[in-house]
């Protein structure tokens, strides 16, 4: 059974820890205007060192989520030396973005070239093999878009690679890669799952933040 909200409502919650809270979401989704407002508004902290990496960081993002995949790399490379070269995934998966974008632009002969330049190296490990396998199945097809690996081509696809940079970039800041707010709402729901297991799976139902959020 769900907690009375009236159990917890009289909890005094420090503004500062939520400030804080926000403030570290802000700062991870890159979102400047809003946490220059914050602080000046909460009387917060941050350097100029963190607003003006937050603006790098946002234009890497962006170039990567439009395509331009090799822009973003060569941005990263300038921010946070050997980031890419220590993680060869994350690299492969921005190759994979250029791949796509010359896929979806139907350069077939420079996706071929730049595959064979700059991907098929990647196929020397074994758990690239796959993937590699998907990306150029994507050269059979006139409409990729309709292929059985179509998903490649998407929004949510891309969406996910970026969330990756983001947080391999933060990390190589040393910062943690995921937002107070997010370790909370992953505490939340990983309390909640080991309840439901304990309890039984008719007591409790999969911790969803929507429906909590609409019942309080």
């Amino acid at each position: 059974m769900d907690v009375d909200p009236k159990q917890y409502e009289q909890i005094k919650i420090n503004n500062k820890d939520s400030h804080n809270i926000i403030l570290s979401y802000l700062i991870h989704g890159c979102y400047k205007d809003t946490v220059e407002s914050l602080v000046a508004s909460a009387g917060l902290k941050v350097s100029a060192t963190q607003l003006e990496d937050m603006e790098k960081r946002k234009r890497i993002l962006q170039l990567a989520l439009k395509g331009n995949a090799l822009d973003a790399i060569h941005l990263t490379e300038q921010m946070s030396p050997d980031l890419l070269e220590n993680n060869k995934d994350l690299l492969f998966d921005l190759m994979s973005l250029h791949f796509v974008e010359l896929i979806c632009s139907r350069k077939s002969t420079e996706a071929i070239d730049f595959a064979k330049d700059k991907l098929t190296p990647f196929g020397k490990v074994q758990k690239y093999v796959e993937k590699l396998e998907e990306f150029l199945a994507l050269l059979a097809y006139n409409e990729p878009e309709k292929s059985p690996v179509f998903h490649l081509l998407s929004l949510e696809y891309r969406q996910h690679i970026v969330d990756n940079l983001n947080r391999a970039i933060i990390a190589h800041e040393s910062m943690a890669s995921y937002s107070e707010l997010e370790r909370i709402i992953q505490q939340a729901t990983a309390v909640r799952q080991c309840l439901s297991e304990e309890l039984g799976k008719d007591v409790l139902l999969p911790f969803s933040l929507k429906d909590f959020l609409k019942r309080i």
